[in-house]
C-alpha cells in the first residue's frame, strides 16, 4: 500500500482552478464598482518601506488600483531611513517622551531622505508600470501647512524643535494631479504657518488622515507594521475586525503608544468626512488588495 506522504501533490483540475481563481474576481466585483472613480488615500510606512520586495508589492497594487479606474493618493513617512541618514552622517538623535527632537540640522537630512530618496524610490516603482506617479513634497503649493508641536512630558513643556502638526491643507496640487490621471505621491513635510519658510516634520499619519478630509475621499488605509487593533494585546484573537469612532474612542487611551498615532489619524478621519479607514498589516505582500476587494477584509476598519 502506498504512503500518502510518498505521493505526489495532484493540481486541481482545470474547471477548478478556473472557478476558484473566477471566485475572486467576482467577490472584488461590488468593491470595483464601490470604489471606481473615487479618491483613496494611502499612507506607506513602517517595515514596508525598507523592504524591497514589499515596496515592489506596494508598487503593484497602487498601480492595480489606478488601473482599476480607482484615484489612488500615496502619503508616506520615512522613520527608519532618517534614522539611518543621521548616524550616517554623525548627527546625534534625540529623543524625548518617544518624540525625535528635529533640529534645523536634523530636518535638513528628513527633506533629503523624504522627498529625495524615499518618494523617487516609490515613484519610480510605480513608473515600472506606466508614467502613473509622480512625487509632491507637503511643501509644494503650501499643500500642507502646520504649527510648531508643544509637548508635555510629565507635565512639563519639552522642545522638540521641528517638529509639528498639520493645521491646514491646501490639496489643490494634488488635485490637479489626479485630474491629470496620476497618482501623487506625497512626502510628510509642512510649511511653519508662524516662520515663513521654514519646514517642519510632522507625522505621517496624520497628515494623510488631513489630505483625506481635505479630498473627501472615500478611504483612508494605514499601513503598518501590526495586523491591527487588539482588543486585549497580546492575545491575537483578540484582533479588532470593526470598531465604531465611538467604540474606538474609549479604547484609545488604553492603546500601546506605537498605536495611538495610527488609530488618532483614522478617528480624524472620519471625524472629518471619511466614510472609513482602515489599520492593516503592511507586512503582508497585496494586504491593501485584500482590504479593499474582499468581504473579510483586513486588519482593523473604523467606521463613523
Amino acid at each position: 500500500m502506498t504512503d500518502p506522504a510518498d505521493t505526489e501533490p495532484q493540481p486541481l483540475p482545470l474547471i477548478e482552478h478556473h472557478s476558484t481563481k473566477a471566485a475572486v474576481l467576482i467577490e472584488a466585483l461590488p468593491w470595483l464598482k464601490k470604489f471606481h472613480g473615487q479618491t483613496i488615500v494611502i499612507k506607506f510606512g513602517g517595515n514596508a518601506m525598507v523592504d524591497e520586495e514589499l515596496v515592489r508589492a506596494f508598487a503593484d497594487d497602487i498601480a492595480f488600483l489606478r488601473y482599476a479606474g480607482i484615484r489612488p493618493v500615496v502619503v508616506h513617512g520615512g522613520g527608519p531611513q532618517i534614522s539611518a541618514m543621521l548616524d550616517r552622517l554623525g548627527i546625534v538623535s534625540e529623543f524625548r517622551g518617544g518624540y525625535r527632537v528635529t533640529t534645523p540640522e536634523a530636518m535638513e537630512v528628513v527633506r533629503m531622505v523624504l522627498t529625495g530618496q524615499i518618494s523617487r524610490d516609490i515613484v519610480g516603482h510605480i513608473n515600472l508600470h506606466g508614467a502613473l506617479a509622480s512625487g509632491i513634497s507637503g511643501e509644494d503649493a503650501r499643500l500642507f501647512e502646520g504649527r510648531v508641536r508643544k509637548a508635555l512630558i510629565d507635565g512639563e513643556p519639552v522642545d522638540l524643535g521641528l517638529v509639528g502638526d498639520v493645521v491646514s491643507v491646501n490639496p489643490e496640487g494634488v488635485m490637479a494631479e489626479l485630474h491629470a490621471g496620476r497618482i501623487p505621491v506625497v512626502s510628510s513635510i509642512a510649511l511653519d504657518v508662524d516662520v515663513p519658510g521654514r519646514s517642519l516634520n510632522v507625522n505621517a499619519d496624520a497628515a494623510a488622515a488631513a489630505l483625506a478630509v481635505a479630498l473627501r475621499a472615500a478611504k483612508l488605509v494605514i499601513l503598518t507594521n501590526v495586523p491591527g487593533l487588539y482588543r486585549d494585546w497580546p492575545d491575537r484573537d483578540s484582533l479588532i475586525s470593526t470598531v465604531s469612532a465611538l467604540e474606538l474612542r474609549e479604547l484609545l487611551p488604553s492603546l500601546d503608544a506605537g498605536m495611538i498615532p495610527k488609530m488618532t489619524a483614522c478617528l480624524d478621519a472620519v471625524d472629518g468626512g471619511v466614510p472609513k479607514a482602515a489599520v492593516i498589516d503592511g507586512r503582508d505582500a497585496h494586504s491593501l488588495l485584500f482590504e479593499l476587494f474582499t468581504t473579510s477584509g483586513s486588519g482593523t476598519e473604523v467606521t463613523a
